[in-house]
């Protein structure tokens, strides 16, 4: 699946999440890189969220938390036919479903110049 989404601010919450060792250390094993700490987060189009919500629903791939954290899913992607990274879905998450979490071993706003706004797009 491939999809177009807007670049938007996030809760700012992530870098917390995204630098507990035990996250850290399965997205190094299962996913091949250490994660920036913090998400690039993508407001996608209300129309792919049947497809998106099938795709979290029967994906496999999911971190177990220690205790007071909570699991994590994640399906590899690719952002803007060139960053290998991840879409993460938190258990335990604020946002709206039409909102996707991608991670990637950079700072992505810094590394491709991104701001609020921009369109990028993701497949997975």
């Amino acid at each position: 699946m491939k999809l177009r989404g807007e670049v938007t601010t996030g809760l700012g919450k992530a870098a917390f999440f995204l630098s507990q060792d035990f996250y850290v250390n399965n997205f190094i094993k299962n996913c091949g890189f250490k994660p920036y700490p913090g998400t690039l987060n993508i407001l996608v189009p209300e129309n792919h969220l049947e497809q998106i919500n099938e795709i979290k629903d029967n994906c496999n791939d999911i971190i177990k938390p220690d205790e007071g954290f909570g699991a994590v899913k994640y399906i590899e992607a690719i952002l803007n036919d060139d960053v290998n990274g991840a879409i993460v879905f938190p258990a335990k998450t604020e946002h709206t479903e039409n909102y996707l979490e991608f991670i990637a071993e950079i700072k992505l706003r810094d590394a491709l110049n991104l701001k609020d706004g921009d369109i990028v797009s993701i497949e997975f």
